[in-house]
């Protein structure tokens, strides 16, 4: 009896910090704040770091390139797999019908 009335005590504990912790986030998530000059600077488009910028289609085209090439090979590990089965199935038959006669 004594296990279940500490469990609910810590249980009860558990869910009035975590109700406090909600309500606190809640109020700092209110406030909206403006960006100051740095922020702001920071996050503006640098020029010499134009030409490392990667281009959306030719990405998109790489990753498209990737998961065919994936796809490719997981293909071909399944097929080696199956062929690597079937053939050991076909040893043990012609083992069990040499060893039957």
């Amino acid at each position: 009896m004594a296990f279940l009335l500490r469990q609910s005590t810590l249980a009860s504990h558990f869910r009035s910090s975590s109700q406090t912790v909600g309500s606190m986030s809640l109020q700092n998530r209110a406030f909206h704040v403006e960006l100051g000059d740095r922020e702001k600077a920071l996050l503006a488009e640098d020029p010499s770091l134009r030409r490392f910028k990667s281009y959306k289609k030719s990405v998109w085209r790489l990753k498209r390139i990737g998961d065919v090439l994936t796809i490719v090979v997981v293909a071909g590990c399944c097929y080696e797999i199956y062929v690597k089965a079937v053939l050991r199935e076909e040893a043990r038959d012609k083992a069990k019908a040499a060893g039957g006669k």
